[in-house]
């Protein structure tokens, strides 16, 4: 077995939590039973992964069983990574047999075609999801196993999710291979990316409803109170109120949890309006500008605001809308003015 082989699995087996590498072994397949069973899991994780390599050099492991372990482990752990969201387009509304074998052939022949030192191998999983995982060289250096590319593509959807290696120059080809290999017209990245590949899958696939904003705020009306019940209303009022913004909190953002986004991005235009005596602007162009919210947990944060008292409830949809505007794929712009709280993030 090649030096560089076994130096990569024994990282590999590294990554792993210590109490899941037999797991995580026995889904490779490429080691028995009764090698597995010579293997003390108890011991510290560096003296796991020599024994691992040990026995894969008896098996004559090559880089092709090498990379399926870490599709695996990326499979068990996609959290690690950074993914985005693909949309592929076709003209017509045509339905074709997806062939896997002759997926598998364009994909690897357009790659190959541009590229010679690159690695690439699939695996397929029960959802009709097919993982790819791409190592690039270069013309004069061999394959870098440890900046990957990562694929994962619902072979009976336009939707591809992409975690991309370093070399962001190879993003366009990688791209170019998924539409002639699916048989599209045109790809484009969609304004939504996160570490939560199960998240991004339950938006676009649309796994996760969420209720939309319909309440329409009525003003408070004045009314004399006795002085001696002033407490007792200010009390009650307080407790209705709260009770007021987790009823709208739940029609806007429902009972479940969020899909874990971590970035949305959001482009305005809008028109300032202000009293024409005052000339504020030579020129009646519209004002632009680019807003961008990130945290670990976008839209739990955004459910937070209103019974935290830091936003107004229902909060504006500009903001509730985040995963519906980014399935359907199109930039958000608002050309009727910035509405109140919409620029209000934790």
């Amino acid at each position: 077995m090649d030096e560089t082989v076994a130096e990569y699995i024994r990282r590999t087996v590294l990554k792993i939590p210590r109490d899941e590498i037999k797991m995580i072994l026995q889904k490779w397949g490429f080691l028995s039973e009764a090698q597995l069973e010579t293997i003390n899991f108890h011991q510290i994780k560096d003296n796991i992964s020599q024994d691992v390599v040990q026995l894969c050099e008896e098996n004559s492991a090559d880089i092709k069983q090498a990379a399926v372990l870490d599709i695996i482990y990326n499979n068990i752990y996609p959290n690690k990574r950074i993914w985005s969201v693909y949309q592929m387009n076709k003209t017509g509304e045509e339905t074709e047999f997806f062939d896997l074998t002759d997926f598998k052939k364009k994909f690897k022949r357009l790659l190959r075609s541009a590229l010679k030192n690159v690695t690439i191998n699939f695996r397929e999983y029960e959802d009709n999801a097919i993982w790819i995982r791409i190592a690039w060289g270069t013309p004069y250096t061999k394959p870098n196993q440890y900046k990957t590319s990562y694929v994962v593509y619902h072979s009976q959807t336009p939707y591809v999710f992409i975690s991309a290696s370093v070399l962001r120059s190879n993003l366009p080809l990688l791209c170019q291979a998924l539409v002639v290999a699916s048989n599209y017209q045109d790809i484009r990245e969609m304004e939504l990316r996160s570490h939560s590949l199960n998240s991004l899958k339950d938006i676009v696939f649309k796994r996760y409803s969420q209720n939309f904003q319909t309440y329409c705020p009525r003003p408070l009306t004045e009314r004399n109170v006795a002085p001696e019940t002033v407490d007792l209303r200010i009390i009650q009022e307080n407790r209705n109120e709260k009770e007021r913004i987790q009823r709208l909190n739940r029609e806007v953002f429902g009972d479940g949890p969020q899909p874990k986004i971590e970035f949305a991005q959001y482009k305005l235009e809008t028109m300032f309006k202000s009293d024409p005596k005052m000339d504020v602007l030579d020129k009646k162009e519209p004002f632009r500008c680019l807003v961008k919210f990130s945290s670990p947990h976008l839209l739990e944060s955004l459910k937070s605001l209103a019974p935290a008292g830091m936003a107004d409830a229902p909060l504006s949809p500009l903001l509730t809308c985040i995963p519906q505007k980014a399935r359907n794929y199109f930039k958000i712009r608002e050309k009727k003015g910035f509405l109140p709280g919409s620029f209000v993030s934790p």
